[in-house]
């Protein structure tokens, strides 16, 4: 046993740690829903097709899905502190082609660049707020970078919907660009990583006690990582889940307005209104499951049941989406349906977190997030596709939703079949040898 000092971590410096980490998450999710926003009015002055807008956010997904393999080699080589801010400051840079060359081909090639260096960031992201949080207690952290999605569609659409009509969708892509460079510029300032990451730790860990009792863990083989029960139902239901957010992301405002009569800037602020929802069932359910983890409740239960039964319920309302006529009452269907299945992003996230040692975790939950990310590559575009021949926007979006429905119902059942966290987490270290105990006092 070897003697070695512990950094003590108060709840206080976790969590405005983690509130960094939650600036930079809103900037990118807004980076990722500016293409819904000005989606009519770029369609307009491009003379572009809904297909061919569907096709320009499903190719934003391809460079992202393989963007996300290169999070393990970005966590290697370069410290999260700089990893993050280099992927922030190219980010915004792609906000400026269109900017300066409004086009087709530099719309495609700008969003195909943002996927690429999005791609890592998700699973940096987790890695870095969870650095700061042991892994009893990462659902409520996790939910509330998932929820961070929410917070911008809640705060940033709407002002990003009045700037385009105010001041054109150039203006909208120009305050972006600008919000990146702050951000950067606060993350270089505040940022330290902390002890959870490249070292696991126990359930009461020095945030609380001020005594941890550490170890570190040899690597595992990837394939017993990636290829184990677990991880690939997980993947596939997940990445349906994903595929929800991809078509909200690229069609939730010209669904409202062209599919139901909603004007442009009731539109913009209505885009809000499934993340509203999806935030509050994220946090309660983050908040909910980490004070059942720490009450010794089966992770199965709390990781996979929860998240099963909210996709479950999340594809029942997605399907009844047609029978409704009403636009007001459709609108709370379908925010009701998008929360219940967001529950799913932070909890399946935890849960595979928790598969790997903790130096493999920027890798592990690159790969999934990578995989993940397969949902946005033709559901936005298979959106386009539905609308453009259905008899009319609004039957085509309610169809396309209705497809998504029952993909969650399908897949979910695949999870609650194959997925347990804690019997596949156990196997997988099980051919990894005895850990090295540390202890700090």
């Amino acid at each position: 046993m070897t003697t070695t000092p512990s950094p003590l971590v108060s709840p206080k410096r976790a969590w405005s740690m983690t509130g960094l980490v939650l600036f930079l998450y809103v900037v990118n999710y807004a980076d990722k829903a500016v293409l819904g926003i000005i989606a009519k009015p770029l369609s307009e002055e491009l003379g572009l097709t809904k297909a061919e807008i569907g096709m320009i956010g499903s190719l934003f997904f391809v460079t992202f899905t393989i963007g996300g393999f290169f999070a393990g080699a970005l966590n290697k080589y370069l410290t999260l502190r700089w990893g993050l801010a280099l992927l922030a400051v190219i980010w915004s840079l792609t906000m400026l082609p269109m900017v300066i060359s409004g086009t087709l081909a530099v719309l495609v090639a700008s969003r195909m660049v943002l996927g690429l260096f999005e791609g890592p960031v998700t699973s940096l992201m987790h890695t870095a707020a969870y650095s700061w949080h042991p892994l009893a207690k990462r659902g409520l952290p996790s939910a509330l970078l998932t929820g961070a999605g929410s917070l911008s569609k809640i705060l940033l659409a709407p002002v990003l919907t009045w700037i385009t009509i105010e001041f054109g969708w150039r203006a909208a892509l120009l305050s972006l660009a600008g919000l990146g460079v702050v951000w950067v510029v606060c993350w270089l300032i505040g940022w330290q990583e902390g002890p959870f990451t490249r070292t696991a730790t126990t359930a009461d860990s020095p945030v609380e006690s001020g005594q941890a009792t550490t170890w570190t863990e040899p690597s595992v083989p990837w394939r017993t990582i990636l290829l184990n029960r677990t991880f690939l139902s997980c993947a596939l239901m997940t990445g349906v889940v994903y595929a929800l957010t991809a078509v909200v992301l690229t069609w939730l405002p010209t669904y409202f307005e062209e599919g139901l009569n909603f004007s442009t800037l009731q539109a913009g602020s209505l885009f809000a209104a499934p993340s509203v929802v999806g935030l509050i069932l994220m946090l309660t359910a983050g908040y909910t499951t980490d004070r059942l983890a720490l009450r010794g409740v089966s992770t199965r239960i709390i990781r996979v049941i929860v998240p099963v039964a909210g996709v479950v319920l999340c594809g029942v309302t997605l399907i009844s989406l047609p029978s409704i006529k009403a636009p007001i009452v459709a609108v709370v269907v379908l925010s009701l349906g998008y929360g219940l299945g967001a529950i799913a992003l932070p909890l399946i996230s935890t849960a595979i977190s928790s598969l790997c040692p903790p130096q493999q975790t920027a890798g592990t939950m690159g790969t999934f997030m990578a995989l993940v990310a397969v949902g946005g590559l033709i559901a936005p575009y298979a959106t386009g596709v539905i609308v453009d021949n259905a008899a009319s926007a609004a039957e085509g979006y309610s169809q396309a939703f209705q497809g998504v429905g029952f993909l969650c119902v399908a897949t979910a059942i695949v999870v609650l079949l194959l997925a347990n966290p804690e019997r596949d987490g156990q196997r997988i270290r099980s051919g990894a040898g005895t850990a090295t105990i540390v202890r700090s006092e």
